[in-house]
């Protein structure tokens, strides 16, 4: 079973524990619908990855932490699509949870993804004290102020926004807490991985930039568009397509580069790329990077 399937199967597994058998029907499925619609897992995936890595040793616990990660992404996600601030009509392909249940329903939806998330990783956690407590942290830094995934949608609510600052919060916080996680979960020091999650976290929100501008709907699952459409900050706006594709691919050299020499830094390192070809793949880089070139060419003839 590959890393993209277990973390499907732990999902299943802890959604179902920690749902039970007595809450409204229509908030549970709204929940489901939140969470079981595609995507790439990349959280958990990072998270047990790392842990790995780092000889784990407490495999539930791994497990659990990544599952937290990814429920606390998919209620980011519902809240995003909502009314106040994207008004998405889909997600992953699919109707919006707000568009198919109601508003009512989607921020109950969000709210208690976030709430399912701290259950999983303190019931897990129970056999390993020592460690939940630095996970706990881990997984609040990564979703509260001043630098989590709620500040990084705040940031969208301001008149300014420093562009680094708004992608690290936004998108960057819940990549740095899964390789952070994934060696806290093992007992291991997870500051040598905070570079690869700070990378990656800030190469994917240089993505979405970019495939904001260029992507399909189709495609993509959701609405292109949508930075420009709210006035949100923007990589591809900032330095334009060819400097936000560059700007890409150095993020991602660079976090190739920042993966500690251990024994399966080879297996990351190829997670990494394959994630970077399929978010922004080489071949529509190489076209842009050709157009600009002869763009540049015909003006200085």
């Amino acid at each position: 079973m590959d890393l993209h399937q277990l973390a499907e199967q732990a999902l299943a597994v802890h959604f179902e524990q920690a749902v039970g058998t007595t809450a409204p029907a229509r908030l549970v499925a709204a929940m489901r619908h939140a969470v079981f619609s595609g995507g790439a897992r990349i959280r958990p995936q990072l998270c047990t990855a790392v842990a790995h890595a780092c000889g784990m040793n407490a495999p539930q616990l791994t497990q659990a932490a990544g599952v937290a990660i990814e429920l606390m992404h998919c209620a980011s996600l519902v809240h995003d699509d909502m009314p106040a601030f994207d008004n998405a009509d889909t997600r992953r392909g699919r109707p919006s949870v707000h568009k198919a249940y109601g508003e009512a329903l989607a921020l109950l939806t969000g709210d208690g993804l976030i709430v399912m998330a701290y259950q999983v990783l303190l019931n897990a956690g129970k056999a390993h004290p020592d460690r939940l407590i630095a996970l706990m942290q881990t997984l609040s830094d990564a979703v509260g102020v001043p630098n989590g995934i709620v500040a990084g949608q705040a940031w969208e609510c301001e008149s300014r926004a420093d562009l680094s600052q708004y992608q690290r919060a936004k998108t960057g916080a819940l990549f740095v807490a899964a390789t952070c996680a994934g060696a806290e979960s093992a007992g291991a020091d997870p500051l040598p991985w905070r570079a690869l999650g700070d990378c990656l976290g800030e190469a994917y929100q240089v993505a979405d930039d970019i495939r904001d501008v260029i992507g399909q709907s189709a495609d993509l699952g959701k609405p292109t568009g949508q930075d420009a459409q709210h006035g949100r900050p923007s990589v591809a706006h900032e330095l334009g397509l060819s400097g936000a594709i560059g700007y890409f691919e150095n993020l991602i050299d660079r976090a190739v580069d920042s993966v500690p020499q251990v024994a399966s830094a080879d297996k990351l390192r190829q997670i990494v790329r394959m994630e970077s070809e399929r978010l922004v793949p080489s071949s529509i880089c190489q076209s842009y990077k050709t157009a600009a070139s002869a763009s540049a060419s015909s003006l200085q003839h």
